[in-house]
């Protein structure tokens, strides 16, 4: 299949990221995925990582945590006790209580496959009804389920649309969540722009340290090494990962072989997609007082510091609501795409209340939120999905906005309480002080707490009497 330019000059693309979802997909989520694609008319659908929702409990069985652990081994006790309030048991469990012989490996994980078999044809349903095609990279959390990416990119490749080509079968084909897509002018004649998935990892692994390069940025400003983790039986404990070192040198002979497609010399302009945002992600963001309201608190190598968006360098209608959780490490690669030339921009999920787009050293870095409403993420109206529009004689001065839930009028939820402790709830310290920070949280705290010494002033009254 082959992309190309509309003949008015345009090119548009729908950025669907952290679906993150189970077996049964939301009812709100595909709701908001096929009115999007209705709304946006895209030439192509990108979806950056976290499709599944690999910790939900249906599959506690072939849960893997860590690359490296036996499926099933480690279990999250979050996913546990999911599973125990919604009363969903493993089938070693039912096999226990049914007297049956223990289930094989190979039966776990067919069920598995079967399952996200199942749930990517649900959530890419609206988008093949529109005819539209659509590439996917991978995030930390797809491969949990205990069906590795590799086999996830020949599921995708079962479904009409996709793009996601065979590891290794062409300079632009690196691997399961690396490879680029050119897009035609057109006329066709020639290529008028690149876009290029990256698979930027999942979690940190021990030999990640080693390949870490100095920065030169202002994301080196006081960045320190990491001293804690989150404290819980988190997966991200150690971190997250990074792409390969293949994926950071790819990223140049991928445009190299743009160019040499053209045949002119010159640099095609690209941007990139993929999950994990890249430290220098926080030079979009101005460090203020811990005190400041909206402010949001760094984690791990740029914990201890608050943060606000930086309005000189991001686009009106920017959303920060929560820490960028970036890698503790940076392995180049954005000064690999800087040094590279023609990108012109890289854009990222995984951070799923964040929705900024700013400029910094010379690239654009931007976020799309979750459109998911089965994990945590920013109150149902701001959930939602990301366009942008490029014109063919300059695709880097692109135009881009949020879709979201409340735009399209999608109403209220089906599961209000799970959006709401998605918002509000917390998890560690971190969220909570940034929650504190809210005006919204601290107004009705400070209403609480006014309304509690009231009361206490009024029982000391009348014990005076």
């Amino acid at each position: 299949m082959t992309l190309r330019f509309r003949d008015d000059g345009t090119f548009r693309i729908l950025q669907v990221s952290d679906i993150q979802d189970g077996p049964h997909v939301s009812e709100d989520t595909l709701q908001l995925i096929g009115d999007a694609v209705r709304e946006a008319d895209p030439d192509l659908v990108v979806l950056t990582g976290d499709q599944i929702r690999g910790y939900d409990p249906a599959y506690i069985d072939t849960f893997i945590s860590r690359r490296g652990n036996r499926p099933g081994d480690h279990v999250r006790v979050v996913s546990r006790l999911e599973a125990a309030i919604e009363h969903v048991p493993s089938q070693r469990e039912l096999c226990r209580r049914n007297t049956l012989p223990a289930p094989d490996e190979d039966t776990l994980v067919e069920r598995t496959r079967q399952n996200v078999r199942s749930t990517f044809s649900q959530f890419l349903g609206p988008i093949v009804a529109h005819g539209v095609p659509f590439a996917a990279t991978y995030g930390n959390h797809d491969f949990q389920c205990g069906i590795d990416v590799d086999e996830q990119d020949d599921l995708y490749r079962e479904i009409d649309g996709c793009l996601n080509p065979v590891a290794g079968s062409g300079p632009l084909a690196l691997e399961p969540g690396t490879f680029g897509l050119p897009v035609l002018s057109s006329g066709g004649e020639r290529i008028a722009m690149g876009v290029m998935m990256v698979n930027s990892g999942d979690y940190a692994l021990d030999g990640d340290a080693s390949r870490a390069v100095p920065s030169t940025g202002p994301v080196s400003s006081g960045a320190h090494p990491v001293v804690q983790g989150c404290g819980l039986d988190l997966v991200d404990s150690d971190g997250y990962g990074v792409p390969s070192a293949a994926a950071i040198s790819w990223l140049a002979d991928a445009e190299h072989e743009l160019s040499a497609r053209n045949g002119d010399g010159m640099p095609v302009p690209a941007i990139a997609f993929q999950h994990i945002p890249t430290q220098e992600f926080y030079d979009c963001l101005r460090e203020v007082p811990w005190w400041t309201m909206n402010a949001v608190e760094g984690t791990r190598a740029f914990s201890g510091r608050c943060f606000l968006l930086d309005e000189t360098v991001c686009r009106p209608g920017s959303m920060l609501g929560e820490s960028v959780n970036c890698a503790d490490i940076n392995v180049g690669e954005v000064a690999a795409m800087r040094r590279t030339g023609g990108y012109f921009a890289l854009f990222a999920g995984h951070d799923h209340k964040n929705a900024y787009v700013g400029h910094a050293g010379g690239l654009d870095l931007g976020y799309a939120p979750t459109c998911g409403f089965a994990s945590y993420g920013p109150d149902a109206d701001l959930r939602g999905v990301r366009l942008l529009t490029f014109r063919e004689d300059n695709p880097s001065a692109y135009h881009t906005r949020m879709i979201t839930w409340g735009e399209l009028g999608g109403g209220a939820v089906h599961d209000k309480l799970r959006v709401f402790l998605g918002d509000y709830g917390a998890a560690d310290a971190v969220t909570v002080r940034n929650q504190l920070r809210r005006p919204k949280v601290a107004g009705a705290i400070g209403v609480a707490a006014a309304g509690l010494l009231g009361a206490i002033a009024a029982h000391r009254r009348r014990r005076r009497r």
